[in-house]
C-alpha cells in the first residue's frame, strides 16, 4: 500500500468520539451516583426522629454516620479497591460496587424497621460488640458500650454501603477519565457531581416525608425508598457494563490485561508531592462538606424559629412536597441548560425560569417551615454554575486558583452558620434568608471542587495506576470523613451538657432536646478545616509553577480540539 493510500484510510471513529455517546454513558454513571447519594444522607433530615424514636442522641448518630468509611479506613478496603479497578477494569467494578451498595443497604433498612426491635438480633447486638480489642484501645472503634442495637446493626449496613459508594465514587472518576480525556473532562465530572448532590436534595425533601406519611412516624420507610433508589442504580451500572464493553471490542482496549498493577505503583504515587498536596486538599475540603451535611437539617432546626403548621394546611400535605421537587428541578435544569444554548434569547429566558423557580422554591420552604426542604437548597446554585466552571478549566485551566476560592467560601459560609445566624433566631424571615443565601454559596463552593480538583489528578499519575491514585486519594478522604462526624458528634454532646442533663432528667422531651443544640463549636472546627485547605491551595499552587505539572493549565488539548470539530463536520 502507498503512502498516498495510507493517508486515505480514514481513523476509526470511536463510539467515545461520539457526543451522544461519551455523554449517555457519564448520564448512567451520573444516576447511579444520584441514587447512592440519596442513602448517604437518607438518615440526616431526620435526626430528631431518631432521637424520639430510636434512642439515638448526636453521639449514637455520629458514631453510626462515621461507620460509613470504617472498613474503607482501617481495613484498607478503598486500596484493594482501587487495586480491583486497575486489574478488572471501570464495568466490572461499577456493577460490583453496585451490588455491594444494595446490600449494605439492606441491613441498615432492617436495623431500622420495627421488625427488629425486640427480635434475638436486637438482643445480641445490646450484649455484644461493646468491647473491641485492640480498637477501642486506639479509640478508632465505630461502636461503644451504651449504644443502640439498631444503631450498631446500621452502622454495620452503613460499613458495606460505604464499601460500594467509594468504589463506585472512584470507578465512575476513572470511567469519565477514559470517556472524556483530552476533551471536556471538567465539564463532565462537574456535571456528575451536579447530579449527584441533586440527590442530597432529594433526600432533604423525601426523607422526613416519607418518616411522618400519613402521621404515622417510621424512620424505616424512609431508608426503604432508598433503597429502592440503589436497585435502580445497579440496573443503570449493568447497562454502562455493555457501554463500555462495546467501546473496548472497538478499541481493543482491555484494560483488565494491559500492565498489571504493581505494588511498586503505590510508592510512585505516594512519593509525588503534588499528590500529597491535592490528596490533603481533599480530605480537608469534603470533611468541612459531607459531615456537616449530616447535621445541616438539625442545625438549622437549632437556629430558626419554626412555627407548627396546621395539620389540615395546604403547606403541611404531601402535596406541595411534590410540587415543591418539580419546581426544584425546573430550576436545576434550566440553569444547567442555560449554558448550552447559543441563542442569547433562549439562554436569558432559561435563567430568568431559574431565578423565578429558586424564588418560588424559597418561598415554598419558608411557608412549609422545614429546615430539611430549607437545606435541600444546598446543590441548586451549584448545578447552574458547574458547566460555567468546567468550561472554563477545560479551556483556561486555573484549576488550582479555583481551589483557592473554594476555600475562602468555604470559610466564610461555615463562620456564617456559626455567628451570624444565630443572631436571627428571634426573626422568622431574616433568619431563613440567610439560611438560604448561606446555604446556596456553600453549595457554590462545593462545586468548585470536581471541576477543578479530580480532572487533575490523570496530571499527576500514569494513566494505568490512575484508579489506584483515586483510590489512595478516597482514602486519605475517608479518614476524615470517619473522623468528623463523630467528632461533630461528641463536641455537641460534650458543649452542651446542660441540654443532656434537662433531658436525663426529664425536665426536656426527647423532641426538644433534638432542637436545642447549640452548634458554635462544631461550625468553628469545620471553619478551621477551610482555613487549612486554603494554606494547601496556596502551597498547590506554588509546587505546580515550581514543577510544571500543567494545573493550571487547559484540560482540553488543541489536537483534540481539532478532531471534535473534524467530527462534528463529518456529521453535517
Amino acid at each position: 500500500m502507498t503512502e498516498t493510500n495510507l493517508k486515505e484510510v480514514p481513523k476509526m471513529e470511536l463510539l467515545r468520539d461520539k457526543a451522544w455517546a461519551r455523554w449517555t454513558a457519564l448520564g448512567l454513571l451520573a444516576f447511579a451516583m444520584f441514587c447512592s447519594y440519596i442513602f448517604m444522607d437518607i438518615l440526616s433530615p431526620i435526626k430528631d426522629l431518631l432521637q424520639s424514636t430510636r434512642g439515638w442522641d448526636s453521639t449514637a448518630f455520629g458514631t453510626m454516620q462515621g461507620s460509613e468509611t470504617f472498613l474503607n479506613v482501617f481495613i484498607f478496603f478503598l486500596i484493594f479497591a482501587g487495586i480491583i479497578l486497575d486489574k478488572m477494569g471501570v464495568r466490572f467494578t461499577a456493577v460490583l460496587s453496585g451490588a455491594v451498595m444494595l446490600v449494605g443497604a439492606i441491613i441498615n433498612w432492617y436495623a431500622l424497621t420495627d421488625s427488629f426491635q425486640g427480635s434475638s438480633l436486637d438482643v445480641w447486638f445490646t450484649n455484644h460488640l461493646n468491647y473491641i480489642p485492640g480498637f477501642d484501645e486506639l479509640g478508632i472503634s465505630p461502636f461503644y458500650e451504651g449504644m443502640p442495637a439498631s444503631a450498631k446493626l446500621s452502622a454495620v449496613g452503613f460499613m458495606i454501603f460505604g464499601c460500594g459508594v467509594e468504589m463506585a465514587g472512584i470507578t465512575v472518576s476513572r470511567g469519565i477519565v477514559k470517556w472524556f480525556k483530552g476533551r471536556e473532562m471538567a465539564l463532565a465530572m462537574g456535571s456528575e457531581m451536579a447530579l449527584a448532590r441533586l440527590g442530597v436534595a432529594t433526600c432533604m425533601i423525601f426523607s422526613p416525608l416519607f418518616a411522618e406519611l400519613g402521621g404515622d412516624i417510621s424512620v424505616s420507610r424512609s431508608v426503604a425508598f432508598a433503597v429502592v433508589l440503589l436497585m435502580v442504580a445497579l440496573i443503570m451500572f449493568i447497562v454502562y457494563f455493555f457501554m463500555d464493553k462495546k467501546l473496548d471490542e472497538q478499541s481493543g482496549e482491555a484494560e483488565e490485561k494491559d500492565e498489571p498493577f504493581k505494588v511498586s505503583d503505590i510508592g510512585k504515587i505516594l512519593s509525588s508531592w503534588a499528590f500529597w498536596v491535592v490528596a490533603l486538599l481533599c480530605v480537608l475540603y469534603y470533611s468541612a462538606i459531607f459531615p456537616f451535611q449530616k447535621y445541616a437539617v438539625n442545625m438549622l432546626q437549632c437556629n430558626l424559629s419554626f412555627t407548627d403548621v396546621p395539620a389540615e394546611s395546604f403547606w403541611a400535605s404531601d402535596t406541595v412536597t411534590v410540587i415543591q421537587y418539580i419546581i426544584m428541578i425546573i430550576v436545576a435544569v434550566a440553569s444547567f441548560a442555560s449554558n448550552f444554548s447559543k441563542n442569547k434569547t433562549i439562554r436569558i429566558s432559561m435563567l430568568c425560569t431559574a431565578v423565578v423557580a429558586l424564588v418560588i422554591y424559597c418561598y415554598m420552604g419558608y411557608m412549609r417551615q422545614s429546615a430539611a426542604a430549607i437545606f435541600a437548597v444546598f446543590p441548586l446554585l451549584a448545578v447552574g454554575i458547574t458547566p460555567i466552571l468546567g468550561n472554563y478549566v477545560d479551556y483556561k485551566g486555573k484549576a488550582a486558583t479555583m481551589l483557592i476560592l473554594g476555600s475562602l467560601l468555604l470559610i466564610l459560609c461555615h463562620l456564617t452558620f456559626a455567628f451570624i445566624l444565630p443572631m436571627f433566631k428571634d426573626s422568622p424571615v431574616g433568619g431563613v434568608i440567610v439560611a438560604y443565601v448561606t446555604i446556596l454559596v456553600l453549595g457554590a463552593s462545593f462545586s468548585l471542587v470536581p471541576a477543578s480538583l479530580w480532572p487533575s489528578v490523570p496530571k499527576l499519575v500514569d494513566a494505568k495506576i490512575i484508579g489506584s491514585a483515586y483510590a489512595l486519594i478516597f482514602w486519605i478522604q475517608n479518614i476524615g470523613l470517619w473522623l468528623f462526624p463523630m467528632l461533630i458528634g461528641k463536641i455537641l454532646t460534650s458543649t452542651n451538657g446542660d441540654i443532656v442533663k434537662l433531658e436525663e432528667s426529664g425536665a426536656l422531651s426527647p423532641e426538644q432536646a433534638a432542637v436545642s443544640y447549640n452548634y458554635t463549636a462544631p461550625l468553628v472546627m469545620l471553619a478551621c478545616l477551610g482555613v487549612a485547605a486554603l494554606i494547601l491551595g496556596f502551597v498547590l499552587k506554588a509546587v505546580d509553577k515550581k514543577k510544571n505539572l500543567g494545573l493550571e493549565l487547559p484540560n482540553i488539548t488543541q489536537k483534540a480540539e481539532t478532531e471534535e470539530a473534524e467530527v462534528l463536520d463529518a456529521e453535517l
